[in-house]
């Protein structure tokens, strides 16, 4: 193999994982396999896809070997590979913050009327956290919860959230997360939460970029 074809073949390898990506809702997945495995049944149905669809995207992201699989019984599961696939996917993220207006002005569009304030950051979260004058809420699911969450969070999934308002204690900001800056959970709890005359605020990020950052976290076994 002479320089040409090692250069030309190595480049195809690489333009693999840019193939694998190429899907919105291939990216998607790989956003919700950040907080945890997951079940094909179940991406099909976080994601808005048919079990075919979801199967056959998953198989795309498993010829990379972007995805892991394992078996239980009948049920299939899957799991990001690799922690590169995450940063993998935030360098994407962050791409596209910076070379595209158009995702400016869907988050400002989005995001503009649930923040009012700026959302706070992961630095002013764990000040205001160990002063405790703040109460941290996640939103996700309570099977995200479960696999992992920031230390000393409530779970009040979203879906339960404005039945179960009085579980928060009184004078003390509410700051809500979900998945990651562009998860739509956190924002739809903090204007439910506004609503109900509650001082709340989004976190910055989700509970993958706080895990990165290697900030306190937890789940059902204790804190890690």
């Amino acid at each position: 193999m002479n320089g040409r074809e090692f250069k030309d073949a190595l480049f195809e390898q690489f333009a693999r994982i840019g193939k694998a990506l190429d899907s919105p809702k291939r990216i998607e997945i790989i956003d919700l396999l950040a907080q945890g495995e997951r079940s094909v049944e179940a991406i099909a149905k976080e994601t808005g896809l048919n079990l075919a669809n979801a199967s056959r995207h998953l198989q795309v992201l498993g010829g990379a070997n972007l995805v892991s699989r394992r078996k239980d019984g009948l049920q299939v599961f899957y799991r990001l590979s690799n922690p590169l696939v995450f940063q993998a996917y935030g360098v994407v993220r962050e791409l596209a913050e910076s070379c595209l207006a158009e995702v400016g002005r869907l988050v400002a569009d989005f995001f503009g009327s649930a923040d009012g304030l700026e959302p706070l950051d992961k630095s002013e979260l764990v000040k205001r956290a160990r002063r405790r004058e703040v109460v941290v809420v996640d939103v996700r699911p309570a099977e995200e919860y479960a696999s992992g969450h920031i230390s000393g969070a409530k779970s009040l999934p979203l879906a339960e959230l404005e039945h179960r308002l009085r579980e928060l204690p009184e004078g003390r900001q509410v700051v809500a997360y979900c998945r990651g800056p562009f998860c739509v959970l956190a924002a739809n709890a903090v204007r439910m939460l506004r609503k109900h005359g509650f001082d709340a605020r989004r976190l910055e990020v989700g509970y993958p970029e706080w895990l990165e950052a290697g900030l306190p976290v937890e789940n059902n076994a204790g804190k890690t």
